[in-house]
């Protein structure tokens, strides 16, 4: 059903470990990009999602971060301390100059387990389709929609297919709008012929190890609109002032107000999650937690929301 795509930075681990149990009720699998070096908070998570009986897609080969000219820790870390977690599907990201023959032995290294294949700009779909033959539809495949068209998705109709859409653009916070579309992918996914969906959540599909100075504080929280055929909405709440990168605090207090005046007002479609909630005692209290454990509230928050409209 649902696929969140998280890489592997400090708070996006933690946000797996918050909701580990929420994902697994709800028979959501998130997709995890190692990109830190150390792997240690990697492997919390795992256990965390293991011991909640719920599922993982771990890349062995990720496109961003320490790993990229060197995976092996991560397949050394498959093949010893997460040997016995068969609830982690290894997966393999096809990228523009990915050869069949990795494909081949990627195959061949974890046909023990449930294999997934994340096609993120290959360019050959019959290629790999006449390649991979009757064993392609033992292998679940996820398309990451702006690097695969329709051509490309055809080629696996009689396989397991997932459809992921980058929801979220990436500009400076104060050019945000206040709200706009997120995705409707949740409600026509099936419409496409796709098995499931999934997103980059409130992070998008663009990468950095670091931040940059935040000139505006945002708060970006997605909610679905029932009126409207379920589309899925972010309103990104900002801070007042943008002019310098000082007095965080302050700024997260701007936006924070903005936030508690939308979820107190009357016909809101905001849903009051337990991250909400958080927000709430954050606006009471006056503590600033940091822009990483803000966005780590927003992560929890959309996908506590999804869980919330699967649950309808």
């Amino acid at each position: 059903m649902y696929y969140p795509y998280f890489r592997g930075k400090q708070y996006d681990l933690i946000t797996l470990r918050d909701c580990a149990s929420l994902m697994a009720r709800a028979g959501f699998v998130p997709i995890l990009e190692p990109v830190k070096e150390a792997l240690s908070g990697l492997v919390r998570s795992v256990e965390a999602i293991t011991a909640a009986n719920g599922s993982l897609i771990l890349i062995v080969n990720p496109a961003n971060g320490h790993h990229v000219e060197n995976a092996g820790p991560i397949h050394d870390l498959l093949a010893q301390d997460l040997r016995g977690h068969q609830n982690i599907s290894p997966a393999y990201l096809l990228g523009s100059d990915t050869d069949l023959l990795e494909v081949t032995e990627f195959l061949n290294t974890y046909g023990n387990r449930t294999v997934t294949l994340i096609h993120n700009g290959f360019p050959n779909a019959k290629a790999l389709a006449e390649h991979l033959g009757p064993a392609s539809r033992e292998i679940r495949h996820v398309f990451i929609e702006e690097r695969c068209g329709l051509l490309y998705t055809k080629h696996f109709r009689d396989a397991q297919r997932i459809l992921i859409r980058d929801g979220f653009e990436r500009r400076a916070n104060r050019e945000h709008p206040e709200v706009e579309v997120f995705s409707d992918l949740h409600a026509t996914y099936e419409e496409l012929g796709m098995d499931g969906f999934g997103d980059f959540l409130i992070v998008g599909d663009d990468f950095s190890l670091s931040g940059g100075p935040a000139y505006a504080v945002a708060i970006h929280l997605t909610c679905i609109d029932d009126d409207n055929d379920d589309v899925m909405l972010v309103h990104h709440f900002k801070s007042i002032r943008y002019d310098t990168p000082t007095d965080p605090a302050g700024k997260f207090a701007e936006a924070v107000q903005k936030l508690v005046d939308e979820v107190e007002r009357p016909g809101t479609k905001m849903f009051r999650t337990p991250a909400i909630e958080e927000f709430f005692q954050l606006h009471l209290s006056g503590h600033f937690p940091g822009l990483g454990y803000v966005k780590k509230l927003s992560m929890n928050h959309h996908v506590q929301t999804m869980a919330r409209y699967f649950q309808k």
